[in-house]
Formats: C-alpha cells, structure tokens, sequence
C-alpha cells in the first residue's frame, strides 16, 4: 500500500524537473528561431545605420565649415567652400536707377571785372548808376542770345538794384531798378529772395537764376532742386546772394514747367534757420 505523502512529494519533484529542463526541440525549428534573430539584428543595425546617415547629413548646417589649410609660404587659394557666400558676386543684381527729373550740371561763374560791370549799369540804371556800387557781378553758367552775366549793385541808402548784362550791355527787370527792395523779409528778417528765373536754354536745359538779399543773422545761402535734397552754395557780398546754374531735366520732364529752385539759409552755428520748400508747402496747407 503506497504513503499518500510520499506519492505528492514525488509528484511535486516531477514537476519541478520538467520545468527546469527545457524540451528538447526538433533540429528544424532551432534553425528557423535562430535565423530569426539573425534578421531582427541585421534589422535593428540598418536602422541605426540610417540614423547615423541623417545626423551626418544634418551636421554640416548647423556646423562651420572647417577652415582651409595652406602649408606655409603658399599662396591662399581663392576658391571658396561649396555652399558659401561669395562677396564678389552679388546674389541679387541691382536694379537700375531711374534717371533724375532734374540734374544740375553746372554751378561755375566767372567774375566780371570792374570796368565792365560799371558799364552795365550805366547802360541799365541810366542816370541813376551813379548813386550804385556792383557788389556781384558774374558771368552764368550758359550764355543765352540775349544774356550772359548779372550784376546786383547796392546804394549808400542800402537799396539794391539787379541788371542782367550780355557782354558790357545790361538790362533791368524793374522799373525802377530799385523796386526789387521792396519784396517782403522771410524768416525773422534773415532773408529777402528777389528774383527767381529760369530760361530755357536749349533742348531739356534750363539756365536758372536765382537773387536776393541777406541780413547779417544769415551766414550761409544754398540753393535745391524739386525733390533732390542736394544744395549749392550762393555767392554772398554785401547783403547780396547770387546764385546761378545749368540744368538738365530728364525725358519724363514736361518742357513747358521749368525746374524749381528753393532757398536755404543757415546762421553762424549751421543750423538751417529758412526753407523756402517747407514754408511754400506750409503757407499752401489748409
């Protein structure tokens, strides 16, 4: 008769033993299960491999390009790293400017001696050139059929008077010459523009002229053109300004407007104490 202990123990052994030793597998189904996991490694290793690729990929964005080397004493190459700026060469080309509306080509004068100045305004103030002194007296830049110089003279009563010349000859605006004073005083009483012209001059030129007078409070006089900010200087004696010059308006320019000068004051500190433009756009506000 058999020990019902003796019979669980040994079954309980039993079982112990067929879990801690593994089945044995046919020799087929080792193969397969172990070629199996030769292709989960060979798998795993490519997408690695992929990984690595695209951050080597990756790398030269965001990293600088490593600097030539050049043995010593060789000349430096001029060739540039693929995928660099060249300065050279412009990545965008420059789009062509359009021409100016109006261009300045000429501020020159020449001085009128003297002796011919005073023969100008006798021939232009008649009796009364006698009373007058020139204090400018210039050639212009172009020298048109009928004109080529002006001469802005002064009187011991501080009036003064404007006389175009062409050669000795010279001819007066206003009558009388003396007229020209009684234009109004801009800008605290710094300046007194009075005479602006411009003279057609040929095909798109224009000789412009521009005259006026000055209180001691004004050191320096420029001229400008329409919208270019550039201005020239003025010739200033005296209480007087003269300022002359050749210009040329573009194709897009209508021949029957003449181009516009505007007046520019400064004082002793440089400071821009009148601007004829501004105050013309002020005065025409609503």
């Amino acid at each position: 008769m058999s020990d019902p202990d003796h019979d669980i123990l040994g079954d309980r052994l039993r079982l112990l033993g067929a879990r801690m030793s593994a089945p044995a597998l046919p020799a087929a189904e080792i193969r397969r299960r172990a070629d199996r996991r030769r292709h989960r490694r060979r798998a795993l290793g490519a997408t690695a491999g992929c990984a690595a690729a695209a951050l080597c990929l990756a790398l030269p964005s965001v990293l600088p390009a490593p600097e030539p080397r050049h043995s010593p004493g060789a000349p430096h190459s001029p060739e540039t790293h693929q995928g660099a700026a060249t300065t050279d060469t412009p990545s965008v080309s420059a789009s062509p400017q359009p021409p100016a509306a109006v261009t300045v080509t000429s501020t020159a004068t020449t001085t009128i001696d003297a002796a011919t100045a005073a023969r100008i305004l006798s021939s232009c103030l008649g009796s009364e050139a006698r009373r007058f002194r020139a204090v400018i007296a210039v050639l212009t830049p172009i020298a048109l059929p009928d004109a080529d110089g002006v001469v802005v003279a002064v009187n011991s009563a501080g009036q003064y008077a404007q006389c175009g010349s062409k050669g000795d000859k010279g001819t007066g605006s206003a009558l009388p010459a003396t007229m020209i004073n009684d234009r109004p005083w801009r800008a605290g009483r710094l300046i007194k523009p009075f005479d602006h012209s411009s003279t057609p001059a040929g095909a798109g030129r224009h000789l412009v002229l521009v005259t006026g007078q000055y209180a001691p409070g004004a050191a320096k006089v420029t001229v400008s053109y329409e919208d270019d900010p550039t201005q020239y200087p003025a010739v200033m004696t005296d209480g007087a300004f003269v300022h002359t010059a050749a210009v040329s308006t573009g194709p897009s320019w209508s021949s029957t407007i003449p181009p516009a000068p505007y007046v520019h004051v400064y004082d002793a500190d440089g400071k821009e104490v009148y601007d004829e433009k501004a105050e013309l756009l002020k005065n025409t506000r609503p």
